[in-house]
């Protein structure tokens, strides 16, 4: 792909003075329930790369979407390449050279690859023509993603590989990344900041929402702190550490993980050559697969998303009934015929990566998502018992510091990193056997994050078998006692955390690891 040179120079300015790219004043937006940003001013020089950095439920989302159109403020001013501008709508910002990746997709779920890319781009490109360009892109950057796939039948990181790739493809002037990183490896995750950082020398102004404090600090030269929908600092992220950005997002530092080293204890799940053809022409066959779970271990599997994870979940969770009983254990018995409901009988809880839609139900109160997986509130005759479910709600939110409008707050009201706060809550309260948790913390804060990561180590050290699926490596580094990676269907030997480093899992992530005899296995 070539990168855009974007001018610095305002037309019409005096002798070509430069001006902010993006400058906000007094911008205000509130809901019913809460004021999303209060009063926020925000500015981006041309070339820069600018972090928005703020606890889940900051506002940062709000006022990103703001900048693109899709929210209109109550109060403030917008100005662009130093003139005043209205933007109503997306189409509008885009019109602007302004375009962003979203954390929660924007796609259409019936709509090809290509398509959805297609309806961001200039009506005079050929459908044949779109295609063409997200070939070179992806493999400029190693996205992976194939033009002429239906977007439902993507995974999210894949989901998010088609945003960032459809942004790419408009040459902005203001691009704005909203946690862009998540389901990267080490080595894309490096390709990609080379690209940004040609982008910004280039003139093009790029607002970067991130919780991966180092990613901040080695990519940004400014950084914009909100806490409670206000300003709280600006600061150049250069200058600062890990501990003082987290002070300034969260007024602390959060808390130090403490993951002690404890004896593992007997096989909780047991997978042995789970071999499943994929349901779609786009999905992943299964190979082989055979991994172990212990009761009072962590065991991570990295992988960048559509390398059979998903596939693997569905067979875990019993959403997929293919596989041979034999082939998947839990506590000693064939589960793999058996329904999820059936499996959470036994212990089994399982968290799957879509909050919305799969984790929780959007349109229901919190207390009323809680059925999803806990029975215990209804009572004979299938009367549901709303005292107990409001009661059982009001715990979580309490003791996981949920931000939410109370037990009847809507699933969707609450931001990414509060309900996925919710649903861990509401698994680890089950007191599962064996909990299957998929991204634990994607798009979280930071002091989410280690709560979610403490509560993760907690379940493991009262002796539940913990099984995480996560393309975040610090995290798996963080929590895991083991690790596997998944590459193109098939499942590495157990790697011990001692052993794990992000080079030789980034390197696995392709398909390259150790096999038992000490020799390189390559997938095929």
């Amino acid at each position: 792909m070539t990168v855009p040179t974007v001018s610095t120079a305002i037309p019409g300015s005096a002798s070509g003075t430069v001006l902010p790219r993006l400058q906000l004043t007094g911008i205000t937006k509130a809901y019913p329930a809460v004021v999303a940003n209060s009063d926020v001013s925000l500015t981006v020089q041309p070339g820069e790369i600018h972090a928005v950095l703020g606890e889940n439920g900051a506002g940062k989302s709000t006022l990103m979407k703001i900048i693109y159109g899709a929210v209109k403020p109550d109060a403030g001013r917008v100005e662009v390449d130093g003139r005043s501008v209205v933007i109503r709508n997306p189409q509008e910002a885009r019109a602007l050279g302004i375009a962003m990746v979203f954390q929660h997709f924007s796609l259409f779920d019936t709509l090809t690859v290509a398509e959805n890319v297609w309806l961001g781009l200039s009506k005079s490109l050929s459908l044949a023509e779109v295609s063409r360009r997200i070939i070179a892109t992806t493999q400029e950057y190693g996205l992976q993603l194939e033009p002429t796939r239906p977007v439902h039948t993507l995974g999210v990181g894949e989901r998010q590989r088609v945003e960032i790739v459809r942004s790419l493809l408009t040459n902005p002037k203001l691009l704005i990344l909203d946690e862009p990183t998540s389901v990267l490896t080490p080595q894309a995750v490096e390709n990609l900041f080379v690209t940004l950082r040609q982008l910004a020398a280039r003139g093009c102004s790029i607002l970067y929402i991130s919780h991966k404090l180092h990613e901040i600090r080695a990519l940004c030269t400014a950084c914009t702190v909100l806490r409670g929908g206000k300003v709280t600092g600006v600061c150049d992220p250069r200058q600062e550490s890990n501990a003082s950005l987290s002070r300034l997002m969260i007024g602390a530092e959060p808390p130090a993980l403490e993951h002690r080293e404890q004896a593992a204890g007997a096989v909780v799940l047991q997978v042995r050559d789970l071999n499943l053809p994929r349901e779609d022409q786009f999905g992943m066959d299964l190979q082989h697969i055979a991994l172990t779970v212990r009761a009072g271990e962590v065991v991570g599997i990295a992988g960048v998303s559509g390398n059979g994870q998903k596939e693997l979940l569905y067979a875990l969770s019993g959403e997929d009934t293919r596989a041979p009983a034999n082939a998947i254990e839990v506590a000693g018995k064939a589960v793999g015929r058996l329904n999820p409901a059936q499996r959470r009988v036994m212990g089994l809880h399982f968290l799957p990566e879509e909050r919305l839609g799969r984790g929780a139900v959007p349109t229901l109160g919190l207390a009323h998502n809680l059925l999803l997986t806990r029975r215990d509130a209804v009572a004979r005759g299938g009367w549901l018992r709303l005292g107990a479910l409001r009661a059982q709600a009001a715990g979580i939110i309490a003791r996981y510091q949920v931000k939410a409008g109370g037990p009847q707050a809507a699933a969707q009201s609450l931001s990414g990193g509060n309900l996925q706060k919710f649903l861990v809550g509401r698994e680890v309260e089950a007191r599962p056997t064996l909990l299957i948790v998929s991204q634990p913390t994607w798009g979280v804060d930071v002091g989410a994050s280690a709560q979610i990561r403490g509560e993760l180590l907690k379940l493991r050290d009262n002796g539940c078998a913990v099984l995480v699926v996560s393309e975040e490596l610090e995290e798996l580094f963080d929590v895991s006692d083991r690790l596997y990676v998944m590459a193109k269907g098939q499942i590495s030997p157990a790697l011990p955390r001692a052993d794990a480093s992000v080079a030789l899992v980034g390197q696995w992530m392709s398909g390259l690891w150790a096999d038992a005899a000490g020799g390189t296995h390559a997938q095929a």
